[in-house]
């Protein structure tokens, strides 16, 4: 969605519309596989696209005229006629659309607004009753695309910019020290950790079991040592001391955000570090807002809160996580020192919390 808060309101919601639809085509091609198909062909026909995915041919045309129309794809002679005319993957949108590692991937967004659509019916419930829905509710296409979207940042930056920002902690981790991944969801940071330090003692926990399942088999298909366990916090101070924490992308889904911090701080070395990324969200609140804050609380009202409220007591944070509360949050926990770290996390915020 393009559209400015000075947009006429009416514009701004075809506007929306739109991009919604564009976002299911974008589902499509990635479930279908018709983006990897077209990336290895220089064009193709409707009916080559169909026989190379297995997709019946008139939904293969009506598919390609549509990313056509809405720009994402090539067309090489708009006057041909359906059947000779060829499409192609522009260079330009590869990365966005059909390379996961690519910093630019931004196609699993399009998975995550399905699983939340699948999952409204019950959001909808959820407040009315004043309760929430499980992260698990909102199934397959929510973790593959949360995983997706943070994949590249986290199988890169992370190890390349992040760890090395906080200073001596992560350092040990080259010479056998260990780190631990909370809320590692699929697992692509803890691969990437124990990829770049393959001396390090890596663990990933999660409290999804589907996703550690993910990980695990992840883990398993790229060689690297990890261990992967399904369970929550509460049992971080016997697995210690970690040299490292990580909280990535964590913090403001937890319900108990304190007791995890504070459970985290009994887990780590006494010079150790908790690295928190978590969203690059404007100081206070303001409106309307730019449009990232306009997205944040897009998920938060239809995910990150709802899924919050599922385990009671709640917190009840949401995906606008500001620093004021990460800091507020990191003291009562007891950590003396909260230092905000100086590298382009994007999306994100980044914070060394320090016991």
């Amino acid at each position: 969605m393009t559209g400015t808060p000075s947009t006429p309101l009416d514009e701004r919601l075809l506007e929306a519309t739109t991009g919604a639809l564009e976002l299911f085509g974008i589902y499509l091609g990635d479930r279908l596989g018709l983006y990897d198909a077209l990336r290895k062909r220089d064009s193709s026909t409707a009916a080559e696209l169909a026989e190379a995915t297995g997709v019946a041919a008139r939904y293969a045309r009506e598919w390609l005229e549509q990313q056509a129309v809405a720009g994402m794809l090539a067309v090489d002679d708009v006057t041909a006629d359906a059947e000779h005319r060829r499409y192609s993957l522009p260079e330009a949108h590869l990365g966005v659309l059909a390379d996961p590692a690519a910093l630019d991937h931004l196609a699993p967004l399009a998975r995550m607004v399905v699983g939340i659509a699948s999952t409204l019916d019950e959001v909808v419930g959820a407040y009315r009753a004043g309760t929430g829905v499980p992260f698990s509710r909102y199934g397959p296409d929510m973790r593959a695309g949360q995983g997706g979207i943070n994949r590249p940042a986290f199988t890169s930056a992370l190890v390349e910019e992040w760890l090395p920002a906080i200073g001596p902690a992560a350092e040990r981790l080259a010479g056998g020290g260990r780190l631990l991944d909370l809320g590692c969801g699929q697992g692509w940071s803890t691969v990437a950790v124990a990829r770049a330090y393959p001396s390090a003692e890596v663990w990933g926990l999660d409290a999804d079991e589907a996703s550690i399942a993910e990980a695990s088999a992840a883990a398993a298909e790229q060689g690297v040592r990890v261990r992967f366990e399904h369970g929550d916090a509460t049992r971080l101070p016997d697995a210690g001391p970690f040299d490292v924490l990580l909280l990535l992308e964590v913090l403001h889904d937890l319900s108990t955000p304190v007791e995890v911090l504070a459970a985290a701080r009994a887990a780590l070395a006494s010079d150790g570090a908790v690295l928190v990324a978590d969203e690059a969200v404007a100081p206070s609140f303001t409106a309307p807002g730019d449009l990232t804050e306009r997205m944040m609380y897009g998920w938060s009202i239809s995910h990150c809160l709802p899924a919050a409220m599922a385990h009671q007591p709640s917190a009840a944070i949401g995906t606008v996580i500001r620093e004021g509360t990460v800091r507020t949050l990191a003291e009562q926990a007891g950590f003396g020192r909260v230092d905000l770290l100086d590298v382009d996390g994007g999306f994100f915020r980044l914070y060394a919390l320090r016991p």
